[in-house]
């Protein structure tokens, strides 16, 4: 697939966001294969057909560069549609969360926080908190707030603990433990612990 899109116009003459978007997604396929230490600018270049001067140009390092990928990258949450109980509302947000963490952009950010250095981590976990965790939050707020309107949540549900609960559960497994989130654990996770807690 990547291939008939490099080809779509000769090499060098790209120009503006078509070559903008042709750099971002080389270097999305870079951290893919040779991760955050292997990537290079000229390696990124080189993928996208490219001189390095012209990613240079757009991005004057590496961690600039892969920053505007993974915030490109990552798919939006979007909003959550009611489905009529508090229990449907957050599978539902827990898989879009979860479609999030395991794009390929999600993968790739998650293999970055792994391998770069105390000094890159700050920027790159803005992009955490931008892309996902932010929200996610919010979502959770409105999912809270629609649940008590609709009387299936406590009325003093819509705490700050509450909001954490599920990112940094999905987070914790994900980061620390390296497990995958599949529909039975997030079907377990809120029967066990979200439903519980916020039932009326």
């Amino acid at each position: 697939m990547a291939g008939s899109r490099w080809s779509v116009t000769a090499p060098g003459r790209r120009r503006g966001p078509e070559l903008e978007r042709a750099i971002l997604d080389a270097a999305l396929e870079q951290l893919s294969t040779v991760g955050w230490s292997g990537l290079t600018m000229e390696g990124v270049a080189a993928c996208a057909h490219t001189g390095k001067a012209a990613v240079y140009r757009r991005w004057p390092s590496k961690a600039d560069l892969v920053a505007e990928v993974l915030r490109a990258g990552l798919p939006p949450i979007g909003e959550i549609p009611d489905c009529g109980s508090v229990r449907g509302d957050f599978l539902r947000l827990c898989v879009r969360m979860r479609d999030v963490m395991e794009s390929r952009a999600g993968q790739a950010l998650r293999a970055v926080l792994h391998e770069c250095d105390h000094a890159h981590a700050g920027r790159f976990h803005d992009v955490v908190r931008a892309g996902l965790h932010e929200p996610a939050h919010r979502l959770i707020r409105e999912l809270v707030q629609r649940g008590i309107e609709r009387g299936d949540v406590r009325a003093d549900a819509a705490g700050p603990f509450v909001v954490d609960v599920i990112p940094a559960m999905m987070m914790y497994r994900a980061k620390v433990c390296g497990s995958e989130w599949t529909d039975a654990d997030i079907t377990e996770m809120i029967d066990q612990v979200m439903v519980p807690l916020l039932r009326a």
